[in-house]
């Protein structure tokens, strides 16, 4: 390792704790550790370009262990990206650019949100499956165009997370030689030594998973962590984990190894006693030596000519692949293919009674030759949730070109992975599992809602009316925990044809995740003719039947969402019998019904009318805002039982006569 190796690496190691002890907040160990190892990725490997941080064909690099992120913000300062020494000095300020944990879209080229241990790794393997997707259908002989690689820095925190190992196993499974991993190995947590929680034999772990895995006892041996890398980007059929044996909190005399340098600033005295041993003015905060600023300077310009390189062979590439060319750029604008709009298959009511997951299913068959972007699969379940692609491969070791995905059962890791795909502009992720398994998937999805990401979740089974797989597998709480995070577009259809527009109000949607949420059991197609038509559904609610009994207002106003749409035109129906006259209303998305204006909103639930219903198999939590404190709740909260599905709906109360009683008598009708 060089003198000038050892100057920019220990510049690394003081900007970062110069920034960490002047907000007196943050983590400087770990920048301090892995300096060493971010110094040699960034200046020798790395493959970016600071003046163009969108760069498709950049290498992605995820700093999973998201407390770290002054190291990040440190290497994107020195190698002349957006991101200013004030900025710096600003971390992690109200509204400043170095947020406590790296986020999204807040600083320049920030692959994804990190913070949250394990997420960043599995989100690496998301973005090593579009990589191999995107390279296996452009990419053509002499025009690689989508050739990069995916890097990141981990930790022990990192694997001890259960995502990890679910991400892990499918990325030794899937064979995917474009990761190479930095195992910030560096054997200290929160608490303490990782002897007290975590002595596996990681080695053997990674490579029981299918992973190459590569030892550096030495975290400040530039050499060998070069070999190692090298060694990494030569083997193309397995993931690499480089296993690099650091010390916490390098330079300082008193903090070294403990655990104190994990969350906390080193303190003014023990600061200067760190820049001292590591031969800088004590006097000096957040200073740069010009030898070390060019040597970042030198690695920023390397990527800049790289891009400028790459430009070139994109522009070769679209003088003999014209059509390609033209469908990558299309797409990377978030444009559709002419004529998407019409791909929406439409259901008739002569096609009998159909489960929302299987109209979902034939929904995403017919429009997939319109969506090329649109990749992705099931936890195991697709049989179950009708997530397959008919006409295509499955996404496999030797058809990266396939667009199904088999995630197996790693709903966890599946949720990660869709971020990671999704990131990858242009591409749009879906995965399939039960309801009840959000409950797995719920810290991807609340990141990819802070992102501002699109995945598509497709939520089956989706409340007691599964039936005999009994009170594990039935959702109660879900809906509600689904629609409380911000940002995130809960969908649940009630027919054939709200699922079909349920899916295209979903690509449409141009920030946050959309969850589907569909039956298992059949339910009839709405006749169209009769009610209003099913395209109200991207308003979130709509007036879907109005009786004609009386000439002025409703007597009442019955709200439900799903299978219970149909439950509320049945007792509309029977209390137009008595005269009683009730308008229904579909309401199939609370975040997009918010959305509308107040005149809409006023028209579907007009204040003067308080007598009103909600219908819904699932918690009451939140419906009161759209019943009022006169109306009434008829939903679930307690577990379920395992019974045929009719019959646990109607011991659970969703049965007409009972509604309709309970109606005439709460509203006194």
């Amino acid at each position: 390792m060089t003198k000038s190796d050892t100057l920019c690496i220990n510049t690394i190691r003081l900007l970062s704790a110069d920034a960490v002890q002047k907000a007196n907040s943050g983590h400087p160990g770990m920048p301090m550790g892995a300096a060493a190892m971010a110094f040699t990725l960034w200046t020798k490997y790395l493959k970016f370009d600071p003046s163009a941080p969108d760069w498709t064909a950049r290498d992605r690099f995820v700093l999973s262990t998201g407390h770290g992120r002054m190291l990040l913000d440190s290497l994107l300062h020195l190698t002349g990206y957006d991101l200013s020494l004030d900025d710096i000095q600003d971390f992690p300020q109200l509204d400043s650019k170095t947020p406590g944990h790296p986020e999204y879209h807040l600083t320049p080229d920030v692959a994804t949100i990190t913070g949250p241990l394990g997420q960043g790794f599995a989100n690496g393997v998301g973005f090593a499956i579009a990589q191999k997707y995107l390279s296996a259908v452009y990419d053509r002989p002499d025009y690689e165009i989508f050739n990069y690689n995916i890097y990141g820095i981990v930790s022990d925190g990192d694997l001890m997370e259960g995502i990890s190992s679910e991400a892990a196993s499918l990325a030794g499974h899937l064979k995917l030689g474009n990761i190479i991993y930095l195992y910030d190995d560096n054997q200290i947590s929160i608490e303490g030594d990782t002897e007290i929680t975590f002595t596996e034999d990681t080695s053997k772990r990674f490579e029981a998973f299918g992973w190459q895995v590569i030892e550096v006892s030495d975290g400040n041996d530039v050499d060998k962590i070069s070999q190692a890398i090298e060694s990494a980007k030569e083997e193309k059929s397995k993931p690499t984990l480089i296993k690099v044996r650091t010390e916490i909190a390098f330079g300082s005399p008193n903090k070294i190894n403990t655990a104190g340098a994990h969350g906390s600033p080193l303190g003014a005295d023990e600061l200067r006693l760190t820049k001292t041993a590591l031969g800088f003015d004590p006097d000096k905060d957040f200073f740069i030596p010009e030898e070390a600023l060019k040597v970042f300077k030198d690695a920023g310009d390397k990527g800049k000519k790289e891009k400028k390189e790459w430009d070139k062979l994109f522009a070769g590439y679209s003088a003999e692949y014209p059509k390609e060319a033209e469908e990558i750029n299309s797409l990377l604008k978030g444009n559709f293919k002419e004529g998407w709009e019409k791909s929406f298959p439409v259901f008739s009511p002569d096609d009998g009674a159909v489960a929302t997951r299987s109209a979902s299913g034939k929904t995403l068959n017919a429009i997939a030759e319109y969506f090329p972007q649109l990749i992705g699969g099931s936890a195991d379940l697709e049989p179950s949730n009708d997530t397959f692609l008919k006409k295509y491969k499955s996404f496999q070791t030797g058809s990266y070109n396939g667009r199904n995905f088999h995630f197996g059962v790693r709903e966890h890791a599946m949720g990660a992975i869709l971020n990671g795909i999704t990131l990858t502009i242009p591409l749009i992720a879906y995965g399939g599992t039960f309801l009840i398994f959000s409950e797995y998937i719920r810290a991807p999805i609340r990141l990819a809602a802070i992102m501002g990401i699109r995945p598509v979740y497709v939520f089956t089974h989706d409340s007691i009316a599964l039936g005999e797989d009994g009170t594990t597998h039935q959702p109660i709480e879900q809906l509600i925990s689904l629609r409380s995070i911000p940002d995130n577009t809960v969908i649940r259809p009630s027919d054939a044809n709200e699922t079909s527009e349920a899916w295209k109000t979903a690509l449409s949607i141009k920030s946050g995740p959309v969850a589907l949420i569909l039956t298992r059991q059949k339910l009839p197609v709405l006749d169209r003719n009769k009610y209003a038509s099913a395209d109200n559904l991207s308003k979130g609610a709509y007036i879907l039947s109005e009786s004609k009994g009386k000439a002025d207002k409703s007597d009442i106003i019955i709200i439900a969402t799903g299978s219970e749409v149909h439950l509320a035109l049945e007792v509309q129906s029977d209390l137009l019998k008595e005269n009683i006259s009730a308008r229904v209303v579909s309401m199939p998305s609370w975040e997009l019904f918010e959305k509308q204006s107040d005149d809409y909103k006023e028209s579907v639930l007009p204040s003067d009318i308080r007598n009103r219903v909600s219908i819904e198999a699932g918690s009451s939590l939140g419906w009161h805002k759209y019943v009022t404190d006169e109306g009434m709740i008829i939903g679930i909260d307690k577990f379920g039982k395992s019974a045929p599905g009719d019959i646990i709906m109607k011991d659970y109360g969703f049965d007409k006569d009972l509604i309709k009683t309970k109606i005439k008598n709460h509203f006194k009708l």
